[in-house]
């Protein structure tokens, strides 16, 4: 990873911050995040250091928190929020809250909803904006899936920056992944080019917790929460047949979070397979070799994989891709599920295997405790971002702080699970697997 720069870490504001908040806070800095918070308050890049001569130069996150002087006056603010992307635990949460800090921290008078996605702000769909009221947002927190609807896939940028500036609205709140962020990014240039004062601001939303400068974004805990439960399953129906063999399939296009964030919650996995990592299946060393050592010898397997793994093993099979441009991975799950009965059938061993794809339902489910609270404290640091006029930006979570991190930045990588950190560490020791079975030691065959 090529490390930022000082500037690139640099915020964009709209200009001179001229009136007042009408927020009752202290204007004393310190660790209380409800304290108004100075521009010049800092979160360091790197907060751990190996010895203080290898110091590299200091890099600092703008921190994010409620200012005391505003860019615009709150009394005549107009704010929209669209939600884009697959759906997640959490994005009602955000909703509710961004409206609830806008209506009545602020005193705004007019909150929109953006209805599906990016598309709403695109006129040949139809009227997308959603006047909200209170009564609308009430309980919109106790269900899943996104009160406002959503969509995959761009619209032109000057069509939607026309249709904000047509309906007079002043700061927009993206909440989505990287495609959603690099739309946000391409409004918030825009609108800077045609010397518009519209405050764009990111809220990362990613369920496979893959947005590059957030530690952890909502919804990743509660669909490790859910892929837990549905282990716990797939565990007893393993136990429950002769050779049971439970393949689950787990979110995780491009990075392996959930997969091993549920491996280790359950401990009950022997076998995690992540996009990050490659696998030989065929023996003496692969993956089926393993297997079977493991079926013969306590009689049942349980086996996560994520979506984006073993793609390798489809060869130059050609995928195809989503409205947004991703890559629509060939389905990893049910090749594995193939060719582990085909290696048991000629292998003349019996087993009953059986295939869970959760994907939808983990993804669609309400938000738990702690994902409530981190999405309503997403969604509040981005309120406070815009009245103050801050743009082109997302909410970020660096070690335990809020931090306001450049757009660019962010849509320049994604997050991957390292296989030399500690969490695949702990889903090594969890499952008992090879560190990498293409270069295992060979097995020692079953005894007869």
């Amino acid at each position: 990873m090529t490390l930022p720069k000082p500037e690139d870490l640099a915020i964009r504001s709209l200009g001179e911050c001229r009136f007042s908040s009408p927020l009752q806070l202290g204007a004393a800095s310190g660790e209380y995040h409800g304290e108004f918070m100075p521009d010049a308050a800092k979160v360091r890049f790197y907060v751990e250091l190996e010895s203080l001569d290898a110091r590299p130069d200091d890099l600092f996150f703008e921190r994010a928190g409620p200012r005391e002087r505003l860019f615009f006056d709150p009394t005549k603010v107009r704010a929209a929020i669209v939600t884009c992307g697959g759906l997640c635990p959490g994005i009602n949460n955000v909703i509710r809250s961004a409206f609830l800090a806008l209506k009545y921290n602020y005193g705004v008078p007019e909150v929109y909803g953006i209805r599906y996605g990016y598309r709403g702000l695109n006129p040949a769909y139809g009227d997308g904006f959603l006047l909200l009221t209170h009564e609308m947002v009430e309980t919109i927190h106790l269900q899943g899936g996104t009160f406002l609807g959503s969509s995959r896939g761009p619209q032109p940028v000057g069509v939607m920056l026309d249709t904000l500036a047509a309906r007079g609205i002043d700061m927009l709140f993206c909440v989505g992944g990287d495609g959603t962020q690099r739309g946000a990014d391409a409004i918030a240039r825009a609108a800077r080019e045609q010397g518009r004062s519209l405050a764009v601001v990111g809220i990362p939303k990613t369920i496979d917790n893959d947005i590059p400068y957030v530690f952890r974004s909502f919804g990743y805990g509660t669909a490790v929460e859910k892929a837990r439960e549905v282990i716990a399953g797939a565990h007893a129906e393993a136990k429950g047949a002769p050779n049971g063999i439970v393949i689950v399939k787990l979110m995780g296009r491009n990075a392996g979070f959930i997969a091993a964030g549920a491996t280790t919650a359950s401990q009950e996995v022997n076998f995690a397979f992540i996009p990050e990592l490659s696998f030989d299946l065929e023996p003496p060393n692969g993956f089926l070799a393993h297997l079977e050592r493991r079926v013969l010898d306590r009689g049942h397997a349980v086996v996560v994989v994520a979506e984006g793994a073993g793609q390798h093993l489809f060869g130059d099979l050609p995928a195809e891709r989503d409205a947004s441009g991703n890559v629509k991975h060939h389905d990893i799950g049910t090749y594995l599920r193939d060719r582990i009965i085909a290696h048991f059938r000629d292998r003349r061993i019996e087993a009953n295997v059986k295939y869970i794809d959760p994907s939808y339902i983990i993804r669609s489910v309400a938000a738990n405790c702690d994902d409530a609270q981190l999405s309503d404290r997403f969604a509040r640091y981005a309120v406070h971002a815009a009245m103050a006029g801050k743009t082109d930006l997302l909410i970020g979570y660096w070690h335990g702080l809020f931090v306001h991190v450049p757009m660019r930045l962010v849509t320049s990588r994604k997050k991957h699970l390292s296989p030399k950190s500690s969490l695949w560490l702990s889903v090594l020791a969890t499952t008992g697997q090879p560190a990498l079975m293409v270069n295992a030691p060979p097995l020692e065959p079953p005894a007869s």
